[in-house]
């Protein structure tokens, strides 16, 4: 049987310019992955991802590429938080998001959060990596159901890379489907929003930051690298941001 579903791609190519500032020679997307340039901040280019149509449903397969040359600068938000929803074949939807770094290049992945709508069946998978003059501000929201909804099945990833070696590989399922214990003690907890902020830095081989627990749910642990990951439990996804805020400005540049 034929898979179901649409295939969509969002690619950016991040270059730094003769005068100090950053330019996107190359920003292209695809069905609902539309992008958008937005006013950046200093040496730094904008751009905002815009969903242009419901996605991702079940079966759909949707990739998000961004490519930083040496020096180049980039933030990257997004216009609205993304609804993972139920397709009608049953099928998962997967979404994919790989991140090249080159040495000097700096990114600020901020995205609205992901939520796992009721009956939805999602996979990401996220891969990064970082030359090792790279620095890196990523953060990940998800949001297991809209308010009074159980979650959907999500499945997810993520991966790094600093200069050719592992910094990160760590998978997370929740919902109807995810291994025993999910919810448990061990596991979420009854909490229903989730996230983690990736921070890598240079600065951080000279001073690495300490392990410390920055609230009743969220610890920061330093990485084998110089980088620090944040994550947090919360009951909400306002909660969730007002915490995942306040380690920004803890670690970012």
């Amino acid at each position: 049987m034929p898979a179901t579903g649409l295939r969509a791609t969002a690619r950016i190519r991040a270059v730094r310019d003769g005068r100090g500032g950053t330019v996107l020679p190359l920003l292209a997307g695809e069905g609902p992955l539309a992008l958008r340039r937005v006013r950046g901040s200093g040496t730094e280019a904008g751009v905002t991802l815009v969903g242009a149509m419901s996605a991702p449903l079940g079966g759909d397969r949707l990739v998000v590429r961004a490519s930083l040359e040496p020096g180049a600068a980039l933030r990257l938000t997004s216009a609205a938080a993304t609804l993972a929803l139920p397709g009608r074949g049953g099928e998962p939807a997967h979404y994919a998001v790989d991140l090249d770094l080159a040495d000097g290049a700096a990114l600020r992945w901020l995205p609205e959060p992901l939520v796992s709508v009721r009956g939805s069946d999602l996979r990401v998978h996220t891969r990064i990596r970082l030359a090792a003059g790279a620095r890196l501000l990523y953060r990940e929201e998800q949001v297991l159901g809209r308010a009074g909804e159980e979650s959907g099945l999500l499945r997810s990833r993520l991966t790094a890379h600093l200069a050719g070696r592992h910094l990160l590989d760590q998978e997370l399922s929740c919902g109807p489907g995810a291994p025993g214990g999910w919810d448990g003690p061990a596991g979420l907890a009854g909490h229903r929003a989730l996230g983690q902020l990736l921070v890598v830095d240079p600065r951080f081989a000279e001073e690495p930051p300490p392990a410390r627990i920055l609230g009743d749910h969220a610890v920061a642990a330093p990485l084998a690298g110089p980088a620090v990951l944040v994550t947090v439990l919360a009951t909400d996804a306002l909660r969730l941001r007002e915490l995942l805020d306040s380690a920004t400005e803890m670690y970012a540049w």
